[in-house]
């Protein structure tokens, strides 16, 4: 009896407490302890969510540029290659160190200026406020006995000048007889290459076809004739044989002075696209990328067919251009001094 109490009183003491009795611990927690760690939960939950987002926006953003900016390795090559193409066909076009023409000048500076064709005070102060006049280009104003002409990317605008100032000024019959009198533009004078041509004494018209600076033979005057015919330039749709620029009227100087030396026509048309390169740097580097792109290098086209309409004029240029897309390299000379 004493036993079967005591296993009574065991079991009531082994008895499960209420429910009242297994209040968990949070009920115990103070109510503010229980909204901050609410708080730090959501706070938690909400920063997880933001870098989730910011990733998928970030690898979008990746993905969507690479589709428009595709800048993959091969993509840097080929950019790396056309330049270093355009650097070699700069060279070979324009070469660092200059050209030699095959034409003395002699004293024909001296003689222009001796005969206001150039006026040496305003060129000098043209130049002045281009740094001033080099040795090289004094010797060509004033000099008695220069040898040939040089060009280079420096001094290609002074080649230019004084070309134009002779060719303005020698007697010819391309100026006379030519397009240049036609009666349908109202006068000679009112071109770019003779209005243009402000460094004369006196009005220019008074010098146009004027001097014997270079004088011809028959034979030599039909050369002139049928090679300025074939040459044209990109600043317009005219050949040299309508020499309204600078441009055309220093080529057609140019051509004068080769003539009379003995140049054949074949070394003319070299001569020719070669001083153009250094003039129109940027088209004839466009020329000799098409070429390129059908097989053909520079060394091997036909000058005369570069100096032609289809390459050469203003509209040639523009279909040469719409096939390729050169790198611009520096704008050419304009139809001023």
């Amino acid at each position: 009896m004493q036993q079967e109490s005591q296993k009574i009183s065991n079991e009531t003491n082994e008895k499960p407490q209420s429910p009242e009795s297994e209040q968990t611990d949070s009920e115990t927690i103070p109510e503010a302890e229980q909204i901050s760690h609410a708080a730090d939960k959501k706070d938690y939950v909400l920063s997880a969510s933001i870098f989730i987002s910011a990733i998928i926006l970030a690898g979008a953003w990746v993905y969507t540029t690479s589709l428009k900016y595709p800048q993959n390795s091969t993509q840097v090559q080929s950019q790396t290659e056309s330049q270093t193409t355009t650097n070699e066909l700069e060279e070979k076009l324009l070469p660092s160190e200059g050209i030699v023409l095959p034409v003395r000048w002699g004293n024909l500076g001296a003689k222009m200026i001796s005969a206001g064709m150039i006026d040496e005070e305003k060129f000098e102060e043209l130049y002045a406020s281009r740094g001033g006049l080099d040795g090289e280009t004094r010797k060509l104003l004033y000099g008695e006995s220069n040898g040939n002409l040089k060009i280079t990317s420096e001094n290609s605008g002074i080649i230019l000048n004084l070309l134009w100032a002779l060719g303005l000024g020698t007697k010819n019959d391309v100026l006379e007889t030519g397009p240049m009198n036609d009666p349908q533009y109202g006068g000679a004078g009112n071109f770019a290459s003779t209005g243009g041509w402000t460094l004369t004494k006196g009005d220019v018209m008074t010098h146009y076809s004027q001097h014997p600076f270079v004088v011809l033979n028959r034979e030599q005057q039909e050369l002139v004739e049928r090679a300025a015919k074939n040459i044209y330039r990109p600043c317009c749709n005219n050949s040299t044989h309508f020499p309204d620029c600078n441009h055309g009227m220093a080529m057609l100087g140019l051509l004068e002075l080769m003539a009379s030396q003995g140049i054949s026509e074949k070394e003319m048309y070299k001569v020719a696209l070669q001083v153009n390169s250094f003039w129109f740097p940027d088209t004839y580097i466009a020329i000799a990328q098409y070429l390129e792109s059908k097989g053909t290098d520079w060394t091997e086209a036909n000058p005369k067919e570069l100096l032609g309409y289809d390459f050469s004029s203003a509209a040639g240029y523009r279909q040469i251009l719409s096939q390729v897309n050169p790198p611009e390299r520096k704008s050419s000379g304009g139809c001023g001094v």
